[in-house]
């Protein structure tokens, strides 16, 4: 497959706000990224870099500076000569970055069960609430809401630059689990795990808080091989 093969109408862009290059690349970079992480662009299809300039209305400058930002994340490969390509999903480092967000996002929970103030509690319960009352069906929502949730649990104790770490790496999870939204981890268990960590902190305890945030990243490993056995077009060979 080249580049040119990539089929346009899978990327649905909106509309880009004129500006700096930066601000137009950084655009560019986060509407691709969201498009490939929803499988709107499918692992192993080729970026055409002035097809996508003429989607977005805007020069090729920008989308190279946007595909050299997703390469950074393994989302994309730039092969000289060659192209752009969408990466293929890679068991190993589905598993490698939930490592690394669960160190970091375990320590975050222990530290937030001591300090989170009661501000940023009200508002985890908030989203929890926001998730429980979604009718069945509205999976995106729920994402958006997770995030959410993950993020204000990092800000509440002063790490914005962790939660940078995190989002750069959990797009590889974020590829499977959009994989899996109707019939992997039902969204109530995950909705109950959010509940018991929020508990967990308005408690005070920093041994079970670590320990429920712990289990709630651990649910992929249980999805993955299933998923990775139905789409075996869409996995590298680890």
């Amino acid at each position: 497959m080249t580049p040119q093969d990539t089929k346009p109408e899978k990327i649905q862009p909106r509309m880009v706000r004129q500006g700096a290059a930066s601000s137009i690349s950084a655009q560019v970079y986060r509407q691709l990224r969201s498009a490939i992480i929803r499988g709107e662009i499918s692992p192993g299809e080729g970026l055409s870099e002035s097809e996508i300039a003429r989607q977005y209305s805007t020069s090729r400058q920008p989308v190279r500076e946007a595909f050299i930002k997703l390469a950074e994340e393994r989302l994309v490969n730039i092969q000289p000569q060659r192209g752009t390509f969408v990466v293929k999903i890679s068991v190993a480092e589905v598993l490698d970055a939930r490592f690394v967000r669960e160190a970091l996002e375990v320590a975050v929970t222990r530290k937030a069960a001591t300090s989170a103030p009661l501000s940023a509690v009200k508002e985890l319960r908030r989203l929890v609430d926001r998730q429980d009352a979604l009718e069945p069906g509205h999976n995106e929502e729920f994402l958006a809401l997770d995030e959410e949730f993950h993020r204000t649990l990092a800000l509440s104790v002063g790490h914005a630059y962790a939660w940078r770490v995190i989002e750069g790496i959990k797009a590889q999870m974020d590829r499977v689990r959009y994989l899996s939204l109707d019939d992997a981890t039902p969204i109530h268990l995950l909705i109950e795990q959010h509940k018991r960590i929020v508990e967990s902190i308005e408690a005070g305890d920093p041994t079970v808080a670590s320990a429920a945030m712990r289990n709630h990243l651990r649910e992929i490993t249980v999805s993955l091989p299933d998923i990775a056995t139905r789409f075996p077009e869409l996995f590298a060979t680890d």
